[in-house]
């Protein structure tokens, strides 16, 4: 075997390794954001906590994640992607773990400050990581893939983690399955590889970063990043909470419920860079997408039965995520793969303003009206909205052409 071969076989092996195991190592998020609000209402009961107070654990992680998108983002096109990732994560799953420890709000609140800022060397690097093993015309579609690993973790825990908070105690969920994580984190150091697109990546500036702000195409991108995860982060934060508290339904069977919800989340991320790849039409999946999420959002308030809402939730579950890739690639399409950390950091930051936002809001208008009927039928209206931003997006993407794709 010559050298080129021996080559293709080494980045092939390279290629399946390091995919997988990112992947794998990506599912251990879920406990830090999905696990911690399935187990919301044993966490706020034990710690004495308000629904205000609640929010404000994920609102904190996820305002200190959102300032460090941009900076995240920098640093993954001119450093290793994924030694980047490596030290995120195994800085959240030990946060994870050590969330399991805490004896007060203070103490929880100060855990998920410091969670945010090891969860945003997850995600530009990830991307970047994963991204750079694909072609150009599988952009969308890799993209998609980095979400699986998060959507697993989320069935695994809604699986198994109220099964072990039942039988024990919510703290030993988070301390045992964190451990896992752990393990999983070491594989990725040892046997990980950066992509050879990364290792010849060319550098990008602060100037290149500054330069984002003034691009129309980036505006509207950023709006809508920022209308996507919150809606996001308000329906999956605290849709375990409106199952249970208003719903009443028990925590084993939400748990059934957001495990439904995280297995179809999963597919969908890949089915949605799929078409939008095929089609090459990634914002008929974004409008779409944000139609069908308004109607279901509203609806999740107003019904009770539980046929109906385990109809919505799996509805919903399926669009929730299914234009991130979409969303993601038309910017990447317009600037270039040079500046694809950048722009992906660009996106994600405002992206975790709104899901800052939702959060929060969320659980004070749930105090202060008693129910969670306005924060969702806000959210319903902010999937129109987002609507509209698309059809403007449209006018603008057909303007825009590569300047260095």
């Amino acid at each position: 075997m010559n050298t080129s071969d021996s080559q293709g076989v080494y980045n092939k092996r390279d290629r399946a390794i390091t995919i997988s195991l990112t992947v794998f190592c990506q599912s251990f998020q879920a406990l830090s954001i999905g696990g911690l609000a399935l187990l919301l209402p044993l966490i706020r009961q034990d710690l004495g906590l308000s629904f205000t107070q609640g929010g404000s654990l994920a609102a904190a992680t996820t305002l200190v994640y959102a300032f460090m998108q941009i900076p995240s983002g920098y640093l993954a096109d001119r450093l290793s992607p994924k030694r980047l990732f490596v030290i995120g994560i195994l800085g959240a799953t030990v946060l994870s773990l050590t969330l399991g420890l805490v004896m007060n709000y203070w103490q929880a609140l100060a855990n998920q400050i410091a969670a945010g800022f090891f969860r945003a060397l997850l995600f530009s690097p990830g991307m970047a990581l994963i991204t750079g093993w694909f072609p150009p015309e599988r952009r969308a579609t890799a993209t998609g893939l980095y979400l699986v690993g998060g959507a697993t973790g989320n069935v695994f825990f809604s699986l198994v983690g109220p099964w072990i908070a039942t039988a024990f105690d919510w703290r030993v969920a988070f301390i045992s399955i964190a451990s896992l994580g752990l393990v999983a984190v070491f594989f990725l150091a040892k046997y990980g590889k950066d992509s050879p697109a990364a290792i010849e990546r060319r550098k990008v500036s602060v100037k290149d970063i500054m330069n984002l702000f003034r691009y129309p195409i980036m505006q509207i991108c950023g709006a809508i990043q920022f209308i996507r995860f919150g809606v996001m982060g308000g329906v999956t934060y605290w849709l375990p909470s409106l199952l249970v508290n208003e719903k009443d339904l028990s925590l084993p069977v939400t748990g059934i419920l957001i495990a439904v919800q995280s297995v179809l989340m999963a597919p969908s991320v890949v089915i949605g860079g799929y078409i939008s790849d095929r089609l090459k039409n990634p914002l008929l999946v974004i409008g779409s997408a944000l139609l069908v999420l308004s109607v279901t959002s509203a609806l999740l308030v107003v019904t009770s039965q539980i046929f109906f809402l385990v109809v919505l939730v799996a509805v919903n579950a399926m669009f929730l995520n299914i234009y991130f890739g979409p969303l993601f690639t038309v910017p990447i399409e317009a600037l270039g793969l040079r500046r694809a950390g950048i722009t992906s950091g660009f996106g994600n930051f405002f992206a975790s303003l709104g899901g800052f936002s939702m959060v929060y809001i969320l659980g004070a208008l749930k105090d202060s009206t008693g129910n969670f009927s306005s924060g969702f039928w806000t959210i319903s209206g902010m999937c129109l909205l987002g609507l509209i931003l698309t059809l403007i997006l449209r006018k603008v993407r057909q303007r825009a052409s590569p300047e260095d794709a």
